[in-house]
């Protein structure tokens, strides 16, 4: 076979299938913290269904899920704290810059 026709060839790759992230008994609701706080990232945004490998229906249900525990003040809307430390110290050392000169 020729080296031009072997690079059209596909790769011949076995794919390992994953566990899906919601198990068949896992209820999607907004109670369910230990659930819901694994589709979130660092910074409290929902994570999209790609990075999530969830189904339209699931992932839908998880946004309704993350939105009503917002609403109900067991999620935070923004997870605010590095970003709030990093400027509360660049504060400090322009304080401390301005107050040497």
């Amino acid at each position: 076979m020729d080296k031009s026709k072997r690079l059209f060839l596909k790769s011949k790759r076995s794919f390992c299938r994953r566990l899906p992230p919601i198990q068949s008994g896992d209820r999607i609701d907004y109670r369910n913290m230990s659930l819901i706080s694994r589709f979130i990232s660092e910074q409290g945004k929902i994570l999209s269904r790609r990075v999530n490998r969830l189904t339209l229906k699931q992932q839908r249900l998880i946004t309704i899920a993350i939105k009503q525990a917002r609403i109900l003040s067991s999620l935070p809307f923004l997870n605010n704290e590095k970003q709030f430390e990093r400027s509360e110290s660049t504060t400090r050392t322009t304080a401390l810059r301005t107050r040497n000169k």
